[in-house]
């Protein structure tokens, strides 16, 4: 029987140790305090989906395999959201995908074997599920996992469901058929000598849909094919912890394409969903509240 939800999300999910300092980043061969540290589920999908629960909508979450000491942590802290992880798969014979990131305001480091485990040759994360994603409005694609991410886009066209992605080059076929793509600055180095606003243009020459870049602190760009580059200025908050910003921002886009807002509104909200949630420290304990975001939207108008 097909499921029937909100948003389906296809991606990253993993077990992420975050650590916040008390006195600045780790410099060489100094002392550090930990002052909080946590084990919460991580990556640009798990964390989307802690943020979409938090505003209201119902989830069906795929991708990364689930381990052993993934997998204890990602059930109980699920198990009362409105978050399907039944599709996804655990196995039994690894520990499963985790991060650790160091924490200090407006500066983090992750660190990982995200690089040794997709130099192995093999694949670690699940093929995507028609019947999942055809129960569903709206969905958000990582681009990470490659033919998985590729299915998981052509079963969204197949079905006219609309969705996000997140950094995905000019002339992949996830920035060519999303009905939004995010690029944050990083992604902007693998255009090396090219303006922000010249890899926009890149951009939004090759797709349809909305092409949004962050740039942090600095103005986010927006636009369409054959339209202009609008400016926006994100919302000034008391920053707390970046980690996480950039995975409510997506989820942020999610939520307010189900909703059918136009450009401007996306935009928005989306900076709204980030600015809370940069806020406070453990996202994943303290996700963005629709009221809270609203509020926000509200006292800057």
């Amino acid at each position: 029987m097909k499921k029937e939800h909100d948003i389906y999300l296809f991606g990253q999910v993993l077990g992420t140790h975050s650590f916040l300092l008390k006195d600045g980043f780790l410099r060489p061969d100094e002392y550090s305090e930990i002052g909080e540290q946590y084990f919460l589920p991580g990556g640009e999908t798990g964390t989307a989906a802690t943020v979409l629960d938090s505003l209201g909508v119902s989830v069906c979450m795929d991708g990364t395999w689930i381990g052993t000491e993934v997998a204890p942590m990602l059930r109980k802290f699920y198990e009362k959201k409105n978050v399907d992880i039944s599709s996804m798969c655990f196995v039994q014979d690894d520990p499963g995908v985790m991060d650790y990131v160091v924490i200090a305001g407006l500066v983090r480091s992750p660190m990982g074997r995200f690089q040794t485990l997709f130099s192995s040759g093999k694949r670690w994360w699940s093929v995507p599920s028609e019947e999942d994603i055809a129960g569903c409005k709206v969905a958000a694609i990582d681009p990470y996992f490659g033919n998985e991410s590729l299915l998981a886009a052509e079963i969204c066209v197949r079905h006219n469901i609309p969705f996000v992605t997140i950094d995905s080059m000019h002339d992949s076929i996830l920035n060519k058929q999303a009905a939004i793509n995010v690029v944050s600055k990083e992604c902007t180095s693998k255009y090396p000598g090219m303006s922000p606003e010249a890899v926009m243009e890149l951009m939004m020459k090759e797709s349809d849909g909305l092409t949004i870049l962050t740039q942090g602190e600095g103005n986010m760009l927006y636009g369409r094919k054959d339209g202009e580059i609008r400016r926006m200025k994100p919302f000034d908050v008391e920053v707390r912890s970046t980690l996480g910003a950039g995975d409510t921002f997506k989820a942020g886009c999610a939520y307010a394409l189900l909703k059918g807002m136009p450009d401007d509104e996306i935009v928005r909200f989306a900076a709204a969903c980030s600015a809370v949630a940069i806020s406070r420290f453990p996202l994943p304990l303290n996700p963005p509240k629709l009221e809270e975001v609203q509020d926000l939207l509200r006292k800057a108008d």
